[in-house]
């Protein structure tokens, strides 16, 4: 029985190192990327799209998430529905770290593209399709924390 009990004892002190060695990265955190897809203001809403972050993003002077991690984010609002046409904006919904996808939440971010023809740049009109190239930097901020 006492065997039992050390066990026990063992499993849970090592449940509780897990918890408090779990790294936080807090809310208002800039998480800047680079597109590895094309995004066009003709994409659906809800559609995908990978990244990687562009920079090492540290907390208290640790690396919480390493340049090149896998980043991913999807179409918030496009032009694609003719109906509620709307500016392209996409947000971050997750990170890759160690295999596993942890979600994050992230403010939309606008990217903007230059205005398709003459006319349009003369009036300030972006009503052209805005596309966002692959190696493009974007920077979000963290709306929540996120624990890894």
């Amino acid at each position: 029985m006492n065997q039992t009990k050390i066990i026990a004892v063992i499993v849970i002190v090592c449940a509780v190192a897990s918890l408090t060695n779990a790294a936080t990265i807090p809310a208002g955190t800039t998480l800047a990327v680079t597109t590895v897809s094309l995004i066009t203001s003709q994409d659906a809403v809800g559609s995908s799209f990978e990244a990687k972050i562009a920079q090492d993003v540290s907390v208290k002077g640790s690396v919480m998430l390493k340049a090149g991690t896998k980043a991913f984010g999807k179409i918030h609002s496009s032009r694609r529905n003719p109906r509620k046409s709307e500016a392209l904006s996409v947000e971050l919904t997750f990170v890759e770290v160690n295999g596993r996808r942890v979600p994050v939440k992230t403010n939309s971010v606008e990217p903007h593209g230059p205005p398709q023809t003459a006319r349009q740049a003369q009036y300030g009109h972006t009503a052209g399709t805005t596309v966002v190239n692959p190696k493009t930097l974007l920077q979000f901020q963290l709306r929540q924390p996120v624990a890894l």
